[in-house]
């Protein structure tokens, strides 16, 4: 390889790294409420992320600067948005719309359907992706801003719970995992009250390098699986 395409290749990696990391603080900044659900206004940064980022690694006679200046402040303006948008009602109505009742008392409402531009082959696929086959059934269809369909059910036709049957159960408590992959996780051992000596004594001779996942809960159900042989 000649010194200048060893020169080039450095360049394109170094560029790389910084958009990369640069792209991943802020999304972590942007907070996992964004991450697991995208609005029209993220959709949008998403889309134009994707543009300024690529432009300064195709073409390294751009500045780094002249992508990374805009990626900051589609970021920053994200987060004021989000932030605004909490505490006014109607900017966030404006900007990212309202829920649509799509069915209510199990009819299909036409115009919010028309509104929304959704047919109803998507809203049967919708029904049946949660398992609802019969559209009586359904009190309520609510298609949420971010394109997710909420069902909720009629009372008749909502399962059984334990509160319904006037059944009392006891907590089974958070499983915390103590051994993941043959390491053991100390911090969450110490948080249960439980030691390394306990933990050698639950399995059974077996060594933590053995184990593929432990996991505990507060009231001290175990789940142990060991690894399998390779």
């Amino acid at each position: 390889m000649l010194p200048t395409e060893a020169i080039y290749l450095a360049i394109i990696i170094i560029r790389t790294l910084i958009l990369y990391f640069t792209i991943l603080v802020s999304m972590r900044l942007v907070g996992k409420r964004q991450l697991g659900e995208m609005e029209i206004s993220e959709l949008i940064v998403a889309a134009l992320v994707a543009d300024l980022a690529a432009s300064p690694l195709q073409d390294i006679g751009i500045p780094l600067l002249n992508g990374l200046i805009p990626i900051a402040v589609l970021f920053c303006l994200e987060v004021i948005i989000s932030g605004l948008s909490i505490k006014s009602v109607r900017l966030r109505g404006f900007i990212f719309g309202r829920p649509s009742i799509i069915i209510s008392d199990g009819k299909i409402c036409i115009p919010e359907m028309r509104k929304n531009r959704f047919t109803p082959d998507e809203l049967l696929q919708e029904l049946r992706s949660q398992s609802v086959n019969d559209i009586t059934t359904v009190e309520y269809a609510i298609l949420e801003t971010g394109g997710q369909l909420n069902i909720i059910l009629k009372a008749d036709y909502q399962p059984l719970t334990a509160q319904s049957m006037g059944i009392s159960l006891p907590d089974t408590g958070y499983p915390h995992v103590i051994i993941n992959q043959g390491r053991i996780l100390s911090n969450n051992l110490r948080l249960l009250g439980r030691d390394e000596k306990w933990l050698s004594k639950q399995l059974g001779g077996k060594l933590p390098r053995d184990i593929y996942l432990f996991t505990l809960t507060e009231t001290g159900t175990i789940f142990c699986q060991a690894k399998e042989s390779e």
